[in-house]
């Protein structure tokens, strides 16, 4: 990756960190303000006060993971698109170009770079590189080294080999979607379980008696160790139910 690319990508992400740590600096205070008129308990607020924004954090970070699930499941109607393309006479570089606009959405800037690309040095085996390694996914690698290769030895099997590819990435998609279905059955029970005793807590700490229990140095202890247990059955949880990601065999330049 070029250092300009990297440049555009650090960029790009400061606005949305920025906006990240904002969402979670205000549901710091939000969530502290509220529990401490409830409890009247510093230490019991700061604890809910960290739990609701670290919550908040994390909402905000499976954002990028529901754009890698959108883009991995766009990749069989690229395939379409593509195929749809060659048979109606256009070239494999024409049917790559006019997914600027009927191509998914989320991958439109994708196909628009390569666009621009060939117009300015009209490469077409650098500008198809260059759009692999932008899009980065294992799906991704597959299509546009079948094209290099098509494109490079004329091969007459591009159709018959992307509709073998659209055919095994519509079965993967189907898979992962009903092992990621089930996963979340388990998870949001994880979820109930671990948020079930801090709901407790807090119905609890509207009685003086348990607000200045856990202001004492056990209590604070108390507290401590429970946000450590929880923390690390949080990420032990969703360590177990991750899928992993299929490597990108065909990830080099």
């Amino acid at each position: 990756m070029s250092k300009t690319k990297i440049g555009q990508q650090r960029n790009f992400s400061l606005p949305v960190r920025k906006t990240l740590y904002l969402k979670v600096a205000i549901s710091f205070v939000a969530s502290f303000s509220m529990v401490y008129l409830v409890s009247s308990s510093l230490v019991i607020s700061l604890i809910f006060g960290f739990l609701l924004s670290t919550t908040a954090f994390l909402i905000s970070r499976q954002k990028s993971h529901k754009d890698t699930s959108a883009m991995n499941a766009a990749w069989p109607e690229v395939i379409d698109h593509l195929v749809s393309g060659i048979q109606s006479g256009l070239s494999i570089t024409e049917s790559l170009i006019g997914l600027t606009t009927r191509g998914p959405l989320i991958l439109r800037p994708y196909f628009a770079e390569f666009e621009l690309k060939m117009r300015m040095h009209g490469d077409f085996n650098l500008a198809i590189s260059e759009l692999k390694q932008r899009c980065a996914r294992h799906s991704s690698d597959q299509i546009f080294e079948a094209i290099a290769i098509s494109k490079t030895l004329g091969g007459s099997e591009l159709l018959n080999i992307l509709r073998t590819v659209g055919t095994f990435l519509r079965q993967d998609l189907a898979l992962r979607r009903e092992i990621e279905v089930k996963h979340g059955w388990i998870k949001n029970s994880a979820h109930l379980s671990a948020a079930a005793p801090w709901l407790l807590l807090l119905l609890l700490s509207t009685q003086p008696a348990t607000s200045r229990a856990f202001s004492t140095p056990t209590g604070v202890l108390i507290l401590l160790i429970g946000l450590s247990m929880t923390a690390i059955a949080y990420v032990w949880m969703n360590r177990l139910g991750r899928l992993p990601e299929l490597p990108r065999v065909f990830g080099s330049a």
